[in-house]
């Protein structure tokens, strides 16, 4: 178990309960907080302590990475499935949902229920067996048997055994006790199994069972096609079968006179136990005979099972067996009943399959009813009680991962109303055709925590979906989808701009942003567009309406010293206010005005110029577009923020900036960043190298297409496959870890270019590489030249600086300023940060006719780093809400009493004016370190280094135990928090290195202490910061184990049981006890002791009423089975007796006889 590391606070005078700020001192230290003098005093009472933060992981949601086993406990009703990555996921009803992990990471090859008994038995690749208890909501191990010199193929537990049968590679077969978990002495040797004559190794074992006619028999399968029935007690061989072909599977009749194979060549056979020199059927279910007489070659039949049914012929079911010249066929799971085929195509290849039944008991009828069939990415339960065997509809949210997810979003402490409303919309487009049963898998208990709010998580994916998720209560439940892709033309193939970046998934959602109080919603794309939706119950006929914002840099058109030198690139935007411009116009860029230009001026993607029929829910209202210009295409999106009561939307690049009237439907600002600054520029540039005559037409289009088109088609490349990758390839992301400080990336420009595909450049890095891939990572890395000073005297005038967070809000934008005003926050990735203050109409009508203005650049403050998030505290330390406008549905009917005004909520940022004056406090986080101002003075109060060797990837403020704090996650993997305003740490955890990209694309922070990020390609872990929910965890959590009786096994009857043999009298024990069979050798395997028995003890303690709930209901069971033991008893001193007595009265009787008497 990691150990938490927490930094002690005492940076300011505070008592246990908070901390209050005086007037700062000077000081400074890296790692620490450093203070200036401030020109007011500020009185924040702090109440959050190191003591409030505890991290841990929560739960996880999604389908199992690279599922490798599957077991079931048919009595408990719980399913488990083991991955490759050596983790565990146990489900029960919906809402029990527990994650397992080995430590040592090796695939689980083979799950085991210790059937009602609340434990499992987990066999790695590491040739390690596990006993999990999972008698506690958090399952631990209780002993571990590491085997050292054979290599574990397959395990079998009987029901109601305590000895676990292992077979190996070498053809052995060991026992293992399951209470100590300590290695019998008795051994079936490969070559006492098998004959002495024979001259090969049969292989590994790969089937195991007991026979249920008689337990004291072992059916051992190896892989060469040797079958062995195993007597147990006179340890020899009943039988020996020997087949020409490779072996895979066995399955019992449940009478145990046959038994049924599957073979390498796709055949099955049926063997009788009265004869077993050939098998009574061979059977090849799908290979047809050919017209020269010969049968089709098949593939091989990995599993089968032979279950038979009271009512009706039995059923067998097995997975593989197709023709290999059948190409293209899907996966199939075949299911044979009677004579009836029936073949079902499976999405995925098949990894497992099991076939739920009525009974435990292997000797009995068993009545199958289910098929749980384990895909590579999916996971379906068959109905067998109906003749067209439908699905079962799946409860748990398994289809995360329908498309690849490229970003997420996390709300906590949502609007009460959102929920509901999302999944009435959604359940109107729900599937049909499911089984009407209920889902089998039922067992464990989850009941709804106190602690609990709305919570909504959102999934982008690179088909354009959008998926809304209510994570309430560590739960995940699918609300309602959205395809984006509907609001664009069908691509025809291999032509169009979007063709030529990204072959597959033009529509790939690269970032979202939502509000939920307006419901206001905006996706990035990958081609470089912004869809802009608004909610409504009602369906419309709309229009969509499309702007093209050129936010293009020309790499031929620098500027000559015969232009003025301080011309914007983009000539729209002047000094003073900017008029909006009407939708059909665009801001005019360099070289606009040839021809040429214009022909090039197109999109990547087609949006439907009609008017088209939309469902209720989100309806599309406005798409904005960055076309291609000159051969070159537009550079991503990578920031993004909308304000429903101001009515913006703003976005940028590594180009620059561009503000957005939605409402109006106009673009107000269209910049580049150089041009933000005006005269307030914090670095001095190198001046524009004079301008070249324009080449030929021709020419230019050939250099444009060899040197940029190439590149910046590379360039997409690489951020598309960095957003839909699926594939972990860990040894060369540990072999790049190896190398840098910061997890695998020289830099974060370098990170940030493989997320979005732009270039990015930082305060400490300067080079000129245009593109960034995997293969090209080592070469790449040489270039960097990183300098450590926090600044730089000179940066190329054409270096490209990326807007990286952008934020509205209320603020002040500049020092004169008495008022708070409408502000848009710009971050840079060179650490400055620029505020624009705007003018906006109050009134509804003004609002639509008036123009929006726009003033110069205010204040320019600087950090160290790219700046990556903004937040603002009032002067008592709370945080400020944004502003935004209350939801309304303008598609509903008009109501002449209720007119469909708008209503705006506000926030001021001084509303604490009364006792600290006006103005309020803003917090800035980069990549390095983090700032604390005071409006509108602009003075520092609070620096924080928070990393010298690594650059921080996410950071967020966020409101914990009725606080607000700042929470961070580095590339090294450490997650910090923050205390607001005065920066004292407060946690330090090295949690989770970054191992890949996907990580640091869907990290995300949300309010009450949580987190959430994609820890595979299919699954969503998370994890809480906050002690008070850690503390709430064991209620929140479900459990897997609930005490049930066993069924009892049925009578078999006089004669049933006196002629098929001695089942029951079977003492194994006896034969594999340490008495009898004496202790195995040292060397073969090593026991290894689990934490699970003193963590389960802890678990226990918390969790109090289930415990004495359950303590309550065994000792009533312990009480009925001390009654049934004293009536026993009982009839047993009773029986005793009347044998004495007989006894006695017949020795008197005889004593007196001779012996021939007799």
């Amino acid at each position: 178990m990691k150990k938490f590391r927490k930094v002690l606070d005492g940076l300011t005078t505070s008592s246990p309960g908070g901390g209050t700020i005086g007037s700062p001192s000077c000081g400074s230290a890296a790692g620490t907080p450093t203070t200036a003098p401030t020109p007011k005093e500020i009185d924040v009472q702090e109440t959050l302590v190191s003591e409030n933060f505890q991290l841990c992981k929560t739960v996880r949601h999604g389908f199992p990475y690279q599922p490798t086993a599957l077991a079931f406990d048919p009595v408990q009703k719980i399913l488990a499935i083991g991955s490759r990555s050596g983790g565990v996921r146990i489900l029960g009803r919906p809402g029990v949902d527990c994650f397992c992990q080995h430590e040592s990471g090796a695939a689980v090859l083979q799950l085991q229920f210790l059937i009602n008994e609340g434990a499992l038995v987990t066999a790695c690749a590491d040739d390690t067996l596990h006993l999990w208890n999972l008698r506690q909501r958090r399952p631990a191990i209780l002993h571990s048997l590491k085997f050292n010199r054979e290599r574990i193929t397959f395990c079998h537990l009987p029901f109601q055994s305590k000895w676990l049968y292992v077979g190996t590679e070498r053809g052995n077969t060991h026992v293992v006790n399951i209470e100590s978990f300590i290695l019998s002495g008795y051994v079936i040797m490969w070559n006492k199994a098998i004959e002495l004559s024979t001259k090969t190794h049969p292989g590994p074992v790969v089937h195991l069972s007991d026979s249920p006619k008689d337990e004291g028999k072992l059916l051992v399968g190896f892989e060469s096609g040797t079958i062995v029935q195993w007597d147990l007690r006179a340890k020899k061989a009943d039988f020996r079968i020997y087949y020409d072909e490779a072996i895979h599977s066995v399955s019992w009749h449940h009478e145990g006179k046959q038994f049924m194979c599957s073979h390498s060549d796709g055949s099955l056979t049926l063997w009788n136990l009265r004869n077993t020199s050939k098998p009574i059927q061979v059977t090849f279910p799908h290979g047809k005979i050919q017209k020269d007489g010969r049968k089709e070659s098949c593939k091989p039949i990995l599993k089968v099972d032979y279950k038979t049914s009271r009512n009706s012929e039995p059923f067998v079911i097995f997975s593989g067996g197709l023709s290999y010249d059948k190409a293209g066929r899907r996966p199939t799971l075949t299911i044979m009943h009677g004579k009836a085929i029936t073949v079902l195509e499976m999405d995925y290849p098949i990894v497992e399959f099991m076939t739920l039944c009525e009974t435990p008991y292997n000797n009995e009828v068993q009545d199958p009813y289910a098929v749980v069939v384990l895909l590579e990415k999916d996971l379906i339960v068959v109905d067998l009680t109906q003749s067209n065997f439908p699905v079962f509809e799946n409860p748990y949210p398994m289809d995360i991962h329908e498309s690849p997810v490229t970003c997420t979003a996390y709300f906590a402490d949502c609007p009460p109303d959102i929920i509901p409303v999302l999944y009435s919309i959604g359940a109107k487009h729900k599937k049909t055709g499911y089984s009407q049963k209920e889902w089998p898998v039922s067992g464990g208990m989850w009941t709804l925590g106190s602690h609990t709010y709305p919570e909504v998580i959102i999934t982008g994916h690179a088909d354009g979906s959008i998926k809304f998720w209510d994570g309430s209560a560590i739960t995940l439940q699918m609300l309602y989808k959205l395809k984006t892709s509907k609001v664009f033309e069908k691509p025809k193939q291999n032509e169009g701009r979007a063709a030529e970046l990204v072959d597959d998934d033009p529509f790939a959602v690269q970032m979202v942003s939502w509000c939920p109080q307006s419901r206001i919603f905006c996706v990035v794309g990958i081609s470089a567009h912004i869809i802009l939706y608004r909610f409504s119950k009602y369906d419309a006929n709309t229009q969509i309406v499309s702007l093209e914002v050129r936010l293009q840099c020309d790499p031929e058109d620098v500027i000559s010293p015969s232009e003025n030198e301080n011309n914007p690139c983009f000539s729209e935007p002047h000094s003073g206010s900017h008029s909006p411009q009407p939708h059909h116009q665009h801001p005019a860029s360099p070289g606009s005005g040839t021809p040429e230009s214009f022909k090039d001026c197109t999109p990547c993607l087609k949006v439907k110029d009609r008017a088209v029929r939309v469902p209720p829910g989100y309806q599309a209202e406005l798409v904005i577009q960055l076309p291609w210009m000159d051969g070159e295409p537009p550079q991503q999106i990578s920031s993004l923020d909308i304000n429903s009561a101001y009515g913006l939307l703003a976005f940028g690049n590594c180009n620059g900036l561009a503000v957005v009237d939605y409402l109006q439907k106009t673009i107000l600002l269209c910049m580049s960043t150089l041009d933000l600054y005006g005269a307030a520029d914090p670095y001095q540039r190198l001046t524009r190298s004079p301008r070249r005559n324009r080449q030929s037409t021709s020419e230019f289009c050939m250099r444009g297409l060899s040197n940029f088109y190439s590149d910046s088609k590379k360039r997409i490349r690489t951020s598309y496959q960095s957003l839909t990758e699926l594939s972990d390839n860990q040894q060369s992301v540990d072999t790049e870890r190896s190398k840098s400080p910061t997890s695998g990336f020289a830099s974060r420009r370098a990170m940030l270019q493989q997320l979005h595909g732009v270039t990015m450049y930082s305060h400490d890095e300067h080079h000129t590489t245009t593109s960034y891939c995997w293969s090209d990572r080592e070469s790449r890395e040489n270039s960097f030249s990183r300098s450590r000073s926090s600044s730089v005297s000179s940066i190329d005038r054409d270096t490209k600086e990326a807007i990286t967070t952008l934020q509205f809000g209320e603020s002040f934008g500049r020092k004169s300023d008495t008022l708070p005003t409408p502000c848009l926050w710009v971050g840079t990735s060179l650490g400055v940060i620029l505020l624009i203050p705007m003018s906006i109409p109050t009134d509804l009508e003004e609002r639509m006719e008036e123009p929006v203005t726009i003033g110069p650049c205010g204040a320019v403050l600087m950090l160290k780093g790219s700046v990556l998030r903004f937040g603002f505290l009032d002067c008592m330390g709370a945080l400020v809400p944004n502003p935004y406008e209350v939801w309304r549905d303008l598609n509903a009917p008009e109501d002449p009493d209720r007119p469909r005004k708008r209503k705006l909520v506000h926030y001021s940022p001084s509303s604490s004016q009364d006792t600290c004056g006006e103005g309020h406090l803003a917090i800035v986080c980069s990549e390095r370190q983090a700032k604390v101002f005071l409006m509108p003075s602009q003075s520092c109060l609070f620096v924080h280094n928070i990393t010298e060797s690594s650059f921080v990837l996410r950071a967020d403020v966020v409101s914990v135990c009725n606080s607000v704090c700042l929470a961070c996650f580095c590339a090294n993997g450490h997650v910090m928090t923050l205390s607001l305003p005065s920066l004292r740490p407060l946690m330090d955890v090295n949690y989770l290195p970054l191992t890949d990209m996907r990580i640091a694309r869907t990290f995300c922070f949300t309010n009450g202490g949580q987190a959430l990020y994609l820890s595979s390609p299919t699954e969503i872990q998370r994890i809480t910061y906050s002690q008070e929910m850690y503390d709430n965890l064991q209620e929140m959590l479900g459990e897997l184990f609930t005490p049930t009786e066993t069924p009892e096994a049925q009578n078999r009857g006089f004669l049933k049981g006196f002629f098929g043999g001695n089942a029951h009298t079977f003492d194994r024990e006896e034969l594999f006890g340490e008495a009898a069979a004496g202790k195995a050798s040292r060397s073969l395997a090593q026991h290894i002791p689990g934490q699970g028995g003193v963590e389960g003890m802890k678990v226990a303690a918390s969790g109090a009423v289930g415990e004495l709930a359950r303590a309550r209901i065994a000792l009533d069971e312990r009480g009925q089975r001390l009654g049934e033991l004293e009536e026993r008893t009982a009839l047993m001193m009773t029986s005793a007796e009347s044998f004495s007595k007989h006894a006695h009265e017949l020795m008197l009787k005889c004593k007196d006889k001779k012996w021939y008497q007799f």
